[in-house]
């Protein structure tokens, strides 16, 4: 029978080796942890500060070419402030119009490029949409938000971090006028009127409905002494993850 014996400076040595690999795998389990954490805390902003009688009007803008100066002209003549949240296949196309959508003085946001589902695309995929987009509107000279509203209204966790990644606050509402299916104008005032709150957002899009609600929903609101702002001014007291 064989007896092995081992110098002090073997077994100093196996022990430096076992402490060593214990510290790196609860390094990398710590690691990997927060970054999960970080994944499924993130948050979309759906709303401003309930203490402050303020409300958003947002406009996601994939079509509607043939309404949307109506709607500038309208929350011009009103002096109301608005965000519009474009696509970059629309600003691509429509490039006066989104300027003059940014020169009439309105919010820009970005609506990804080309209106694809988030959620069933791939990290690389949202990236470069938000990304092309962002290009576009650099190119036409407009100085947009860092704010985005993905299309769908899809924001799981993952969507949220990736738009973070890239500096971007995800956005999405509390009102939302589902005005692309064909409500009519009154519907359309009673769900925004009806459901107007302190630091509303609320969702529309460039329809003809929209355009002929629009003058009934400001006298309304402002009749209620609510304050029409921007995204940015809107979520700038929100306490959010995103931020």
């Amino acid at each position: 029978m064989k007896i092995f014996y081992l110098s002090r400076i073997k077994i100093f040595l196996i022990i430096f080796l076992l402490t060593t690999s214990i510290f790196l795998t609860w390094e990398g389990m710590n690691t990997f942890y927060n970054q999960q954490k970080t994944v499924f805390t993130l948050e979309p902003i759906y709303h401003g500060s309930p203490d402050r009688k303020d409300i958003a009007l947002t406009f996601n803008v994939d079509w509607g070419e043939e309404i949307l100066p109506d709607i500038i002209k309208e929350l011009s003549d009103k002096k109301v402030k608005a965000t519009f949240f474009v696509t970059g296949r629309f600003a691509e196309k429509y490039p006066d119009l989104v300027k003059k959508i940014y020169t009439s003085g309105f919010e820009i946001g970005n609506h990804g490029y080309s209106h694809i589902h988030p959620n069933s695309s791939s990290v690389e995929k949202n990236k470069e949409e938000i990304l092309k987009t962002e290009k576009i509107l650099k190119k036409l000279g407009i100085k947009y938000a860092k704010i985005y509203a993905p299309p769908y209204g899809e924001c799981s966790p993952n969507i949220v971090k990736w738009a973070n990644d890239l500096g971007y606050k995800t956005i999405m509402w509390t009102i939302d006028t589902v005005d692309w299916k064909d409500k009519t104008a009154d519907e359309i005032v009673q769900k925004v009127v009806n459901g107007a709150h302190n630091g509303a957002i609320v969702l529309m899009h460039p329809k003809s409905s929209t355009l002929k609600a629009l003058p009934t929903i400001i006298k309304e609101l402002k009749e209620q002494r609510f304050k029409f702002k921007t995204i940015s001014q809107i979520i700038q007291d929100t306490k959010s993850q995103n931020r």
